[in-house]
């Protein structure tokens, strides 16, 4: 199973995600990098990993208080080619993601996969329309204390993608471990699907279970940052 490293950003810093609590989040304090500059943190976790997938949250843009297009651009130009970007900047529809990429365009760029949250995506044909157009997008189911967020219904998997992330909220960074309850009752429904998990890994016996649950890959960032990985 692979670990794919977690970049949160918010006013221009990366930040902490605890909890999905996301007026509590602070500038990241690492033990891999001393400073929360989203560009020097990004090369420290795709160095400790040796990932070349690298997953971004713009929480600016998914909480309407100004995105991060341009240190996305930024990124990718200085990662190139050969790493992957996964960017959930709160798309709630198709439209929304070429705007959002053209602003992050870069010359010698990663690729920018786009991820749509079900948390703000408001039209159930964006999938299909961003895949058509070439994106190769991913779905997060995202659920918090056992509830679905999804403002569409999210139990017919039949307008899902081939990949799609289970995200629960309120395990990120919680030390709480995975939540693999939920993570197979997707499983039960996604048939063929790549299912990546996300939030609650706390240590090498959290990826253990975490890779016997069936999941290709698992979002990671706290454990990370807090050396708890060996």
């Amino acid at each position: 199973m692979q670990v794919i490293p977690v970049l949160d950003l918010l006013d221009g810093h990366a930040v902490r995600a605890v909890r999905g609590e996301r007026s509590q989040y602070r500038p990241i304090q690492s033990a891999l990098c001393a400073s929360s500059d989203p560009l020097l943190v990004a090369h420290a976790l795709l160095d400790t990993t040796g990932a070349h997938t690298l997953y971004v949250a713009d929480l600016g843009a998914i909480l309407g208080r100004g995105d991060h297009a341009r240190h996305l651009a930024a990124l990718s130009e200085a990662l190139g080619e050969g790493f992957s970007i996964w960017i959930d900047a709160g798309f709630s529809d198709f439209a929304s993601v070429p705007t959002y990429f053209e602003r992050a365009r870069a010359e010698h760029r990663a690729s920018l996969i786009p991820v749509f949250g079900t948390e703000t995506l408001r039209d159930v044909h964006a999938l299909a329309q961003s895949r058509d157009a070439g994106f190769d997008p991913i779905l997060s189911l995202d659920h918090h204390r056992g509830r679905s967020l999804a403002l569409l219904p999210d139990d017919d998997a039949s307008w899902w993608p081939s990949r799609v992330i289970v995200m629960t909220l309120d395990r990120v960074g919680a030390n709480a471990g995975p939540d693999l309850d939920t993570f197979a009752a997707v499983r039960a429904l996604a048939h063929q699907r790549e299912l990546i998990g996300a939030g609650g890994i706390r240590n090498n016996a959290d990826i253990a279970l975490a890779a016997s649950s069936g999941a290709s890959a698992w979002l990671v960032a706290s454990a990370l940052h807090d050396l708890s990985l060996g």
